[in-house]
């Protein structure tokens, strides 16, 4: 669903007002530091009730104050036929509250199901070279984003793994055998659904991988389950149990999806160990490429994308060709430098804003 306006009060450094923004693309165009990427945080923040810089809401208020307001109109894309609908949040000394069209929301789920959006932004390079924990945080949102189940599914797996890790901790051995048969049946149901998510992307990123990369070789997508996929519960309970003395030494679960790995190889080695800077980035562009298109493919909707600057980090040719793989979207949000040729990127259905120490200025 595109948003139809945005409307904005004591957020970051932006000017409170509203903002018109009912075009299928977005072009903010100023120097660092003025207040495109904050434009982009408060679109995500209505389309996630936080933030995608890992910033806590009591950071987001302006300046010498203690609350913001966020609020939008999102629409079937662009379909005027039908009423829009309102996302308003309102954050006040890190207490937040939420509504829908004047009805609060009490999950998150309930927006990713409305309106999701893409980031592509500077962070998702710890997707390609960062540590394990990040790369399943991507996958584990791609899967989000098209299934709420998976997001209760993750969300249970995680609190009986607290729990067990604590029992291991302090001991509390008569409580390990029912954690265990938890651990087992949430865990098994993540792992089933990340290996159909791996089978589902590996293709479509080799392909635009190389298609933009032009590398010469195949780079593979493979996912890397901590438990064998073809142990039954009973099989899943056996082996937590083989490994309870070096769960109980450690005090932590050592087995388990949350140590499950996605790697990038090429020509049979890791291609993450040596690709350079350049490759690592476009890398990181692919996938949230790959996360917009599965989402749509998945659903039959389209995506909000919001591009943050990121443009910027790959060289002309390759530029060119990621941006003509840019996947559809109800609507796209792109940030650029002043030097930058944006003019390059114009379509029939544009806004252009120059922003200027949290000013929108008309184009």
């Amino acid at each position: 669903m595109p948003f139809d306006n945005l409307r904005l009060a004591s957020f970051r450094n932006l000017e409170d007002g509203e903002v018109d923004i009912s075009a299928e693309r977005i072009f903010l165009i100023g120097e660092n530091g003025q207040g495109k990427t904050n434009f982009l945080e408060a679109l995500y923040y209505l389309s996630y009730g936080s933030s995608f810089r890992g910033a806590v809401d009591g950071e987001a208020p302006r300046h010498g104050e203690k609350a913001f307001c966020l609020s939008a109109q999102v629409r079937a894309d662009f379909d005027t036929s039908l009423p829009p609908d309102e996302i308003r949040i309102d954050c006040e000394k890190g207490k937040k509250e939420i509504r829908r069209s004047g009805k609060r929301v009490l999950d998150r789920k309930e927006l990713v199901e409305l309106n999701p959006s893409v980031v592509f932004c500077h962070e998702d390079f710890s997707f390609a070279a960062g540590e394990p924990e990040r790369r399943r945080f991507f996958f584990d949102q791609t899967a989000g984003i098209v299934s709420p189940s998976y997001i209760d599914s993750l969300r249970l797996y995680k609190r009986v793994l607290k729990q067990r890790n604590a029992a291991l901790k302090d001991r509390r051995l008569a409580l390990l055998d029912l954690l265990d048969e938890q651990l087992a049946v949430h865990g098994q149901a993540l792992s089933a659904e990340r290996a159909r998510l791996g089978t589902a992307l590996a293709p479509g990123f080799t392909d635009l991988y190389g298609r933009v990369s032009l590398l010469g070789r195949p780079v593979e997508l493979l996912y890397k389950p901590s438990w064998p996929l073809d142990l039954d519960l009973d099989g899943l309970r056996s082996r937590l149990e083989e490994r309870r003395p070096d769960d109980l030494a450690f005090g932590s679960s050592l087995s388990g999806p949350h140590r499950d790995r996605w790697v990038f190889r090429s020509a049979d080695r890791d291609f993450t160990a040596t690709a350079s800077t350049g490759q690592l980035r476009l890398l990181s562009l692919v996938l949230r490429s790959l996360q917009a298109q599965y989402y749509t493919e998945s659903t039959g909707r389209k995506p909000i994308l919001l591009f943050d600057d990121v443009l910027l980090e790959l060289d002309p040719d390759r530029r060119k060709r990621f941006f003509s793989t840019i996947p559809q979207a109800s609507q796209a949000f792109f940030t650029f430098l002043p030097g930058e040729p944006w003019e390059d990127y114009r379509s029939d259905s544009i806004l252009v804003y120059r922003v200027d120490h949290g000013r929108r200025l008309a184009d």
